[in-house]
């Protein structure tokens, strides 16, 4: 299995390797298109495996988890593209919810 990677890692990583085109990164519009496309083909598969639409008998099988893994992707792309940190932009969010929502959701209680 390979090792886990960092946060920090994983955005140099899809920067190495966008880096090795002439097109480089897509400006932030066409980012946000493709985001929106790859969101869509997630919804699919979600409305494919929990929803009432099954699949057609000649589409091709694809997974939630390849579909968030493509997201993902995008995400990333977009991150460096702004030169954002994504590990600074996660912290920020989680201090957000843990002061901001700290008491909007029932808690579970703890049981010793």
């Amino acid at each position: 299995m390979n090792q886990r990677k960092t946060l920090q890692e994983i955005q140099q990583e899809v920067d190495q390797y966008i880096s090795q085109f002439k097109e480089g990164y897509f400006s932030p519009l066409a980012m946000m298109a493709r985001m929106t496309e790859e969101v869509g083909e997630l919804a699919r598969e979600i409305n494919h495996y929990y929803g009432e639409k099954p699949k057609k008998k000649d589409e091709a099988e694809k997974t939630i988890d390849e579909e968030l893994g493509d997201v993902f992707f995008i995400v990333l792309c977009f991150a460096n593209s702004l030169g954002i940190d994504l590990q600074e932009a996660f912290d920020r969010i989680m201090h957000k919810f843990n002061t901001r929502d700290k008491d909007r959701w029932t808690r579970i209680e703890e049981t010793n």
